[in-house]
């Protein structure tokens, strides 16, 4: 906290790193794609006038922050906390962090997450891949247990791992069931071609194939895949490497 606040605290620093991230090599017009700006202070805040087309943009316009009332101090730093925390920040939490009124908390948390959670389907897992199938919920009183069960929702679970075996980046997709036309949809919509995809064996995981990529079955031979070195980050708390 102390080091983002020394980066981020101040309205300025978080104007700057706004610009810098939004045009990074310079102010790009969001109407003609010119180039070159003049520009001038509205109230506190910057208005850019293309000196192509003289069109007028705020800093925030378009972003994330259009049209909003707050400071970007509390935006960034909501950002911080809710990126941070390893369990899903509740919007009372951050309406006491930030000292503003829980609707607002809940409006800003709710955006975020919509934005992120938007963000995260236009990215793509590549390289070695380590897949497995997951569920998520509980045993109903004499239901099924494990894969089958009745109560509890399949989802693939699959992490990127860079050429040291350190893991990059985790997708977990809900799926319809663990068939073929189901692992060939998600393959498709999550790995980039190319990947070297590794299985426990699972059948249905052949359909990476039907994405351009490389299918490696390891057999577990007896032994559980979490007990196994190839499925060490797949077998991870997501937690302890989500953030």
């Amino acid at each position: 906290m102390p080091d983002f606040l020394k980066h981020l605290g101040t309205e300025a620093q978080c104007e700057a790193a706004l610009e810098q991230a939004r045009w990074p090599q310079g102010f790009v017009c969001p109407c003609c794609r010119a180039t070159g700006a003049s520009v001038f202070i509205v109230g506190s805040h910057k208005m850019f006038q293309c000196r192509a087309c003289r069109h007028q943009t705020s800093l925030t316009a378009g972003t994330l922050f259009q049209s909003t009332k707050l400071p970007l101090t509390t935006w960034f730093l909501a950002i911080y906390l809710i990126s941070q925390e390893k369990t899903c920040l509740s919007a009372l939490a951050l309406k006491r962090y930030l000292g503003i009124r829980y609707p607002t908390a809940w409006f800003i948390q709710h955006k975020l997450m919509q934005a992120m959670s938007e963000r995260e389907t236009t990215y793509t897992l590549t390289g070695h891949v380590q897949v497995d199938d997951a569920y998520l919920g509980g045993e109903l009183s004499g239901g099924k247990a494990g894969r089958g069960s009745e109560n509890k929702v399949p989802f693939v679970a699959a992490v990127s791992l860079d050429d040291k075996g350190h893991p990059l980046r985790i997708k977990l997709t809900p799926v319809s069931g663990f068939t073929l036309k189901a692992i060939s949809s998600w393959a498709n919509a999550n790995l980039a071609p190319n990947c070297s995809v590794s299985s426990d064996g699972l059948a249905c995981f052949t359909a990476v194939t039907e994405a351009g990529c490389q299918h490696h079955p390891i057999v577990a031979g007896g032994r559980k895949p979490k007990e196994l070195p190839e499925f060490l980050w797949i077998n991870t708390n997501p937690n302890k490497f989500l953030f």
